[in-house]
């Protein structure tokens, strides 16, 4: 069961917003344990991610996805994922009780007496159509609510949230905290790596081939640096995985290395 997270919205794919979901998403994984496998970003094209929620409900995974769940006309999300599971969308009663509380609250700060039946207030309701099977995500912010729907697979899930950090990532952490609490901290993890300056990818990789292939339960990673004013030209090659694995790998690394003279040091990082 991996964990993906989809981002959508134009205003990210134009560049008018800077997306900020990815680094506090792994920032939160991390925090538990948990590892990011994928990340798509989509823009508002209803076709593509109709076709891209139907090919993930199809997984396992578990699913974070954000943007698009509002009430206007650049929002697609909601009916994108009804399309994408082939049911209908709803009014969830839950969602209706937090959206007129909500509607409430807004009153009371204006001095006013709610009209629940107001066209403005039957509109936000539209905010609480989830697909049929939906439950519902609480919103600590203002109260509108995501929600989350299981996969079609019959394994994992989808967590949907509006666009915005300030309700979201408090959001994506109720549901880490109360559905997934059992996963956490279960993968022992460990990653060690060396700089190794002035030498081709291509003199190392079959070092690094011949670790894979000894330990099954580690990967080895090579992120080339070009090298600039302050620091020569090397690469940032380690392994990763099982800690009793990487602990092995590593020293056969290092002695990989020292027959080839290579020029390294431990990445302090």
């Amino acid at each position: 069961m991996a964990i993906g997270l989809i981002i959508i919205g134009d205003e990210i794919l134009s560049g008018k917003r800077v997306d900020k979901h990815f680094p506090k998403v792994l920032e939160l994984l991390t925090a538990r344990g948990l590892q990011l496998a994928w990340v798509e970003y989509l823009g508002d094209d209803p076709e593509r991610i109709t076709a891209t929620l139907k090919r993930t409900f199809a997984s396992e995974d578990i699913v974070f996805c954000t943007g698009g769940i509002g009430a206007t006309p650049d929002d697609h999300t909601r009916q994108c994922a009804a399309a994408a599971l082939g049911v209908s969308l709803e009014l969830h009663p839950d969602a209706k009780v937090k959206i007129q509380e909500r509607i409430a609250d807004t009153a009371r700060e204006a001095g006013i007496t709610p009209v629940y039946d107001a066209p403005e207030n039957l509109h936000r309701l539209k905010m609480g159509e989830f697909p049929v099977g939906s439950s519902i995500i609480p919103n600590p912010y203002n109260k509108i609510p995501g929600f989350f729907v299981p996969n079609v697979s019959g394994e994992g899930a989808h967590y949907f949230a509006p666009g915005f950090p300030v309700m979201a990532w408090p959001m994506f952490e109720w549901v880490l905290d109360t559905r997934y609490a059992h996963l956490f901290h279960r993968l022992a993890w460990a990653e060690k790596s060396v700089l190794v300056y002035e030498m081709p990818e291509s003199t190392i990789t079959p070092l690094m081939e011949a670790i894979e292939a000894e330990y099954p339960l580690v990967k080895v990673f090579s992120l080339p640096h070009v090298g600039d004013e302050q620091t020569r030209r090397h690469i940032d090659l380690g392994v990763k995985g099982e800690p009793s694995q990487v602990e092995d790998a590593f020293r056969k690394m290092e002695d990989g290395l020292r027959k080839l003279n290579a020029d390294y040091q431990q990445n302090s990082k």
